[in-house]
């Protein structure tokens, strides 16, 4: 054991804290996390943790959904500038601005989004359970759909619903292109595909599966395919090839690369814990909006 994990495991036992890791951080993060999962599993596992401090190594978002469901804990974010590009392309005056044209709209929105965007939503939901949550509301005569267009394209098609869409996407998702899938494919011809539904639509279509990051894991683990394109961040591969040795896992796009995921490192984390410096707290305003809204998601899931 090297001498920050050992530091590191001393402060968490110092104050009564957890870590939490997307799929997507460095090696060296994943293996020191106490979870480690996509954006609904790990708000599932804040709603119901006891720990004083939250360290979250992730995106500013995450952290703040943290501090929705816990507002009695010390949430912080490993790297404050860590931010998610989608959320930022939707503010919430953007939001209650399409609200206003749409009046008798549901309004249900990713969780890759703001605070106060979740502060106006009446749902919200996640990459898992997008279709379920819109499934919720058919009694709803339009949907406002928020902020990944992508995410929306598949929810629309499986559920046949025209949704009222934003013009937002994930920027690394984009980098994943359909020549990248075929190319793939002729390398590893009895590999299937897993993609993410952020992925462009083009892309998806050529998708033996589209998979949250914690359904690919799911699917990977019971697939009797021993051989899987993985269609979203590179860094789900090296959780995949941890989790489940005896298959083999090929990225779709090495490009496929979130620079802000990639900002949570060992150090940052030990600071967080030996500082508790970079706290997240939504404001109770806020908060309270917010929280019923992914209540509602987690009612629905």
């Amino acid at each position: 054991m090297n001498t920050i994990t050992q530091k590191i495991g001393e402060l968490k036992k110092k104050r009564h804290a957890v870590i939490l890791a997307h799929n997507y951080l460095l090696p060296d993060v994943q293996e020191l996390a106490d979870f480690k999962g996509d954006s609904l599993e790990l708000a599932r596992i804040a709603s119901k943790t006891d720990a004083k401090v939250i360290v979250y190594c992730g995106v500013d978002f995450m952290a703040e959904t943290a501090s929705i469901l816990c507002p009695n804990a010390t949430v912080l974010m490993v790297d404050r500038s860590a931010t998610c590009p989608m959320a930022n392309m939707l503010t919430a005056n953007q939001l209650k601005e399409l609200k206003a044209k749409h009046p008798g709209a549901a309004v249900i929105g990713y969780v890759n989004s703001s605070a106060e965007v979740k502060a106006e939503l009446d749902a919200c939901c996640t990459s898992s359970n997008a279709v379920a949550v819109v499934k919720a509301f058919k009694s709803s005569p339009e949907i406002i759909f928020v902020p990944d267009k992508c995410l929306a394209d598949f929810v629309s098609k499986k559920t046949g619903r025209d949704l009222i869409v934003w013009n937002g996407f994930c920027p690394t998702h984009m980098k994943i292109l359909p020549e990248d899938i075929r190319y793939q494919k002729k390398l590893h011809p009895e590999a299937k595909v897993l993609v993410h539904p952020e992925c462009l639509p083009e892309v998806v279509a050529l998708a033996d599966e589209v998979l949250s990051t914690s359904g690919m894991a799911s699917f990977a683990k019971k697939t009797a395919a021993a051989e899987m394109i993985i269609g979203t961040e590179e860094g789900m591969v090296y959780r995949l090839q941890q989790d489940i040795p005896g298959k083999k896992f090929f990225p779709a796009a090495e490009r496929a690369v979130c620079q802000n995921m990639k900002k949570s490192t060992p150090a940052k984390i030990l600071t967080s814990l030996e500082t508790l410096r970079e706290e997240v707290r939504v404001p109770d305003r806020v908060r309270a909006a917010a929280r019923r809204a992914i209540d509602r998601m987690l009612e629905i899931t």
